[in-house]
């Protein structure tokens, strides 16, 4: 007993450790500031996280920081480069470009040109043109297939959506996501918490395009009517949300990936930009009573 309560007492410490870094990427993250956050002397905390990780914090730290870029670089193309690398807390553009091209194996700007080319930009390129043709055309198919599978699938609207008070179980990683809601429902069904009405949202702090599925941080989440007391690996917050693009959807769990692509490929068409918060799903229904085993969920984009 006494070791779970230790364990969960870790997991909550480390759940502001890792909210403090996403929110201050910019700043210096020194050893000993980001252990305090979490109540921890930096020679436990060095040995904590990695435990829970998998990582050290100098790894995490730098990871994390490239993956804001990728999207940065994604979703922010008038944001210049040199621009990105101070935002994401690199004291040197040229340090950036290296610890970027290490990690997705191509410099930033090649990286944000492979992934958001047009046909104009590709057909002065005279000298590849033959090479670089099959890629597009492969792409164009790829952004034609979504964009089918949104129209045929998603019923989408644009809307306010109001602060959700929410309790919550961290999961890094997709193979843990699962465990989490296992961990969540155990504590809420006690509470008479979970019926027909229980709605249950998962929060992606991480995005699948630039983050490992085993590395990726969500919450999962239950719908609370209002704030309540939590204790161990269950947290409590309130999610600001505010303009999204909010998409139902009626899928089974192996078109989560699709459907999500296809969303953002819809919102870039429509001219919508991401705001800086977390897309998140909520599901209406249990898919293990759904005749054909389908999630009836929205998913959801907050935008500017």
């Amino acid at each position: 007993m006494k070791e779970s309560r230790t364990k969960s007492d870790y997991v909550r410490r480390m759940d502001r450790v890792f909210h403090y870094i996403d929110e201050n990427l910019s700043s210096p993250l020194s050893l000993d500031l980001v252990a305090a956050k979490g109540h921890f002397s930096p020679f436990h905390f060095h040995r904590v996280f990695k435990i829970i990780t998998g990582e050290t914090l100098n790894s995490y730290i730098i990871r994390r920081r490239l993956e804001k870029a990728a999207m940065l670089l994604l979703h922010n193309t008038e944001l210049g480069i040199e621009a990105i690398s101070s935002q994401v807390g690199f004291n040197s553009h040229a340090s950036f470009t290296r610890a970027f091209k290490s990690n997705y194996g191509k410099s930033p700007s090649l990286f944000r040109k492979s992934h958001t080319g047009k046909i104009g930009k590709i057909r002065k390129v005279d000298s590849k043109i033959d090479q670089e043709f099959p890629k597009f055309e492969k792409y164009i198919c790829s952004v034609m297939d979504l964009k089918n599978w949104i129209a045929m699938n998603a019923s989408i609207e644009i809307k306010e959506v109001p602060v959700m008070k929410l309790a919550y179980v961290t999961s890094i990683g997709i193979q843990n996501l699962e465990n989490s809601y296992v961990t969540l429902m155990k504590w809420g069904r006690p509470l008479g918490l979970m019926n027909d009405e229980t709605k249950m949202i998962t929060v992606y702090h991480d995005s699948f395009k630039v983050t490992s599925p085993h590395r990726v941080r969500m919450s999962a989440c239950m719908l609370l009517d209002e704030e309540m007391e939590t204790e161990g690996e269950i947290g409590f917050k309130e999610l600001e949300v505010g303009k999204c693009i909010v998409a139902r959807f009626e899928i089974g769990l192996d078109e989560f990936e699709k459907s999500w692509t296809g969303l953002f490929v819809w919102m870039n068409e429509q001219g919508y930009e991401k705001a800086d918060r977390d897309p998140f799903g909520i599901y209406h229904n249990d898919f293990n009573k759904h005749p054909e085993n389908m999630c009836i969920v929205d998913l959801c984009i907050p935008v500017l």
